[in-house]
């Protein structure tokens, strides 16, 4: 990719997200899935990982994603929409891996969020949140193998990365790299972000201007 391009696709990201984007939908079960429509891009990872604080730094509005000290707490898939005939969704999947909540529970999120991942032709992209202090962690796995397997396109982001020494986070990304050589599916390239400071936002929004582009 050229210096020009990059450009380019970075200020095409920032007129994707500088639109008005509002909630329009939650599916607490697969029957109640709004209709497929345009180009949709989920987002996946464990409770606490950043799933919301990142919505609302990619769309910069403060509570359009409802954050929680609480993991766990999102339930259901949440669908976010951009400005109109942009054709183009946000979904925020729930949490996994939450171990305090009871375990019917953790199964009918698990299933929900597995069944959304098979059978919707509309989602183009998962974006795997990852914790940038801790890494993959053994229920990362399992949800990258799901995602082989439904043969989806998904491509890690690291959060919180304003909390991690350079050299540690450097560290991180190359281990994180390594581990997905043997992932099919995965994209090779990883997308390091702070909700807090911004780092990373240009570049996640220009990955999914890019994604938009080919896919209409």
């Amino acid at each position: 990719m050229t210096a020009d391009t990059d450009a380019d696709l970075i200020e095409q990201g920032r007129k994707l997200f500088a639109g008005d984007w509002q909630f329009i939908w939650a599916s607490p079960s697969i029957e109640t899935l709004p209709p497929m429509a345009g180009v949709e891009v989920a987002f996946a990872g464990r409770s606490n990982v950043g799933k919301s604080s990142l919505i609302n730094a990619l769309t910069g509005r403060n509570a359009l994603a409802r954050t929680s000290h609480t993991p766990g707490r999102t339930q259901e898939l949440i669908f976010f929409e951009g400005p109109d005939n942009m054709g183009f969704r946000l979904v925020d999947m729930p949490g996994y891996g939450y171990a305090s909540a009871p375990k019917a529970k953790v199964a009918s999120w698990t299933a929900l969020i597995h069944k959304f991942l098979q059978g919707r032709a509309s989602l183009a992209r998962v974006y795997v949140l990852i914790d940038a202090r801790h890494g993959l962690k053994e229920v990362d796995l399992d949800v990258l193998k799901t995602l082989d397997k439904s043969a989806v396109s998904y491509q890690v982001v690291l959060t919180k990365a304003d909390q991690v020494k350079p050299a540690e986070l450097e560290q991180r990304v190359v281990d994180i790299k390594a581990a997905l050589a043997k992932h099919p599916a995965a994209f090779p390239d990883i997308l390091v972000t702070s909700s807090r400071t911004g780092a990373g936002m240009p570049e996640l929004r220009a990955a999914m201007a890019r994604l938009l582009a080919e896919r209409s």
